[in-house]
């Protein structure tokens, strides 16, 4: 599609409004973290904050924080009583996370981790209506069946880049760990009888999958 910038910005401009504290956030993380493209930014912050309202999720848990952009979107979108536990690798993205989560008003919603998910999701004893995962590419599958046993029936499983610009498709990336990694994920979830699940070619892609 050509005229992709503008039409970018009239998405934008035709949505839910940035909040003037999101739109803080993604501006330092731009100006001092590594990566900034990592951030989920306006659009599909609002993607994630409606899929939240329509699901309406009690117990979300989200897999790889960066510096909290997609967490406070979903967090304000869920009821008072609902519950958001995220995890973060990158400890040294405490401060900026902590930051706009208290700026955000989000404090008592959301539960921050930090350190391996393979680790911590073992130790919350919650079960979940929503889990979000954009993490590291190579541990998809892993990620799948870590979490899916503390999916609810119903519940939904969104995971994010799963395009990877392109490369899923591409027979010279497919030495790429990060791109294997896709690529497994996105075949073991087609073979998995256990859910249904359908493809967003959005940005660098995004799957919903429901569990049966």
């Amino acid at each position: 599609m050509e005229n992709t910038h503008e039409l970018d910005h009239y998405i934008s401009e035709h949505i839910v409004p940035e909040e003037d504290f999101l739109k803080q956030l993604e501006r330092e993380t731009h100006l001092t973290c590594i990566h900034p493209r990592m951030l989920s930014g306006h659009v599909q912050g609002k993607m994630l904050y409606m899929f939240c309202k329509m699901i309406r999720p009690k117990r979300i848990l989200e897999l790889g924080t960066y510096t909290g952009y997609s967490a406070i979107n979903m967090g304000l979108a869920i009821d008072d009583d609902a519950l958001i536990h995220t995890i973060e690798i990158q400890d040294e993205l405490e401060e900026i996370i902590t930051k706009y989560i208290q700026l955000s008003g989000l404090g008592e919603k959301i539960i921050c981790h930090f350190g391996d998910a393979k680790s911590i999701v073992p130790t919350i004893t919650d079960k979940f209506d929503l889990i979000f995962i954009d993490a590291d590419k190579r541990e998809y599958p892993d990620y799948y069946q870590l979490v899916f046993d503390k999916l609810n029936p119903g519940g939904y499983i969104i995971a994010d880049n799963i395009l990877w610009d392109g490369k899923v498709i591409d027979q010279n990336e497919q030495n790429d760990p990060q791109t294997r990694g896709i690529v497994a994920f996105n075949k073991m979830v087609q073979a998995d009888n256990r859910v249904e699940n359908v493809i967003f070619p959005f940005r660098d892609g995004m799957m919903v999958i429901r569990k049966k």
